[in-house]
């Protein structure tokens, strides 16, 4: 089975003014709609409730077609507000044009709440008495503007938030597209010439390097289509690639693998631990004659996962600077994590180093 974790998405500006599918409103946003109507229902069948002889299921019907009108007329701005991300970035736009609605829909608010008051007392056989109707204009149309005004600053938070998150999510796909062009014509170019020197002397393992290698390409493609996937994912992913290079340097490598079963289930940025191991091929084996060792450890360390790679040859210098890998590698994980992520290149005694990377363990 391959890993189901792509071909990432070209980054774009932070919203799009061509993306008018209309976004789900928030769950969070319904309840606070709903827990602040049961208050106002709650608050005038109280209050009405102490006045001798009063019926029950008048404040109801008054707070109730306020609640049914004004639930409806947001539901549709907020269909609409999609159709405006992409004046976001200017808030002083995006508020004049919501608010050009306010005067078509203050007074329609109006009549509808009042059409059905008067629909439900004239189906019970009793007259509704208010106020005159310019009374009732300016009190009710006060009243939806304040209400409105609020709606659409808590709409301008939340729409501001999800396309700031959804140009993160943009950023770490174009992240993971660059760690894969840098993974693939390097890695590509060092396959194929293994492949290529077993093809007369062995061609039963030149297909078998073959295969691997399709099998590698085709889920490096897979994988990098999400932002993160599980530990096991990724290692899948990993084995795979160190499978064709062991074969490529033959009796000068030898790879351990240390991974605790309960590290499995943690998620990681996809194509994490790639570059770790990369490196230690690259700066350890590949610049060496002599026998390497190289580990790939990962443990749970109470509720968070660390993962590293050790190689047994090099020299890591006291001011040496993390390369490209490492370097977006941390980039990536201070996006996710902020700084309860960390990144570490340390020397290894006698010789070596270790490559090793923290985050909190978050499971599917």
């Amino acid at each position: 089975a391959r890993p189901a974790c792509a071909a990432a998405a070209t980054p774009h500006d932070m919203t799009s003014a061509d993306d008018n599918t209309p976004r789900p409103v928030p769950v969070a946003f319904v309840l606070a709609w709903a827990l602040f109507w049961l208050l106002m229902l709650t608050i005038a069948v109280q209050d009405h409730l102490r006045e001798p002889g009063a019926a029950w299921w008048k404040p109801l019907l008054w707070e109730g077609s306020s609640c049914l009108a004004a639930s409806a007329m947001l539901a549709l701005r907020w269909r609409a507000s999609t159709r405006l991300d992409a004046f976001l970035p200017r808030p002083l736009h995006w508020f004049a044009r919501h608010l050009l609605w306010l005067p078509l829909l203050a007074p329609a608010f109006v009549v509808a709440i009042y059409a059905m008051r008067h629909g439900v007392f004239a189906l019970l056989g009793e007259p509704y008495r208010h106020a005159p109707w310019g009374e009732v204009f300016l009190y009710e149309c006060t009243k939806f503007a304040l209400f409105y005004l609020l709606f659409v600053a808590v709409v301008f938070g939340l729409r501001t938030h999800a396309a700031l998150a959804e140009q993160r999510l943009r950023t770490q796909q174009a992240q993971l597209a660059q760690l894969t062009q840098q993974l693939e014509p390097h890695f590509l170019f060092n396959a194929l010439n293994t492949i290529a020197a077993t093809i007369h002397g062995d061609p039963d393992r030149a297909d078998a390097l073959l295969t691997k290698l399709a099998a590698l390409l085709r889920a490096t493609t897979d994988l990098t289509r999400r932002p993160s996937c599980t530990l096991a994912e990724e290692l899948e992913l990993l084995q795979g690639y160190a499978a064709i290079m062991v074969e490529r340097f033959g009796d000068r490598v030898t790879l351990h693998w240390a991974i605790d079963d309960a590290a499995r289930g943690c998620r990681v940025p996809t194509l994490a631990v790639q570059p770790l191991l990369e490196n230690a091929f690259r700066h350890a084996v590949e610049r060496s004659s002599e026998p390497t060792e190289l580990w790939v450890r990962a443990r749970c360390e109470g509720a968070r996962l660390r993962v590293e790679v050790e190689q047994s040859r090099g020299e890591l210098s006291a001011t040496a600077v993390p390369g490209v890998g490492l370097d977006t590698l941390r980039q990536r994980l201070h996006s996710l994590h902020g700084s309860r992520a960390i990144v570490g290149l340390e020397a290894r005694s006698p010789a070596g180093a270790r490559a090793w990377f923290e985050l909190p363990c978050e499971r599917s």
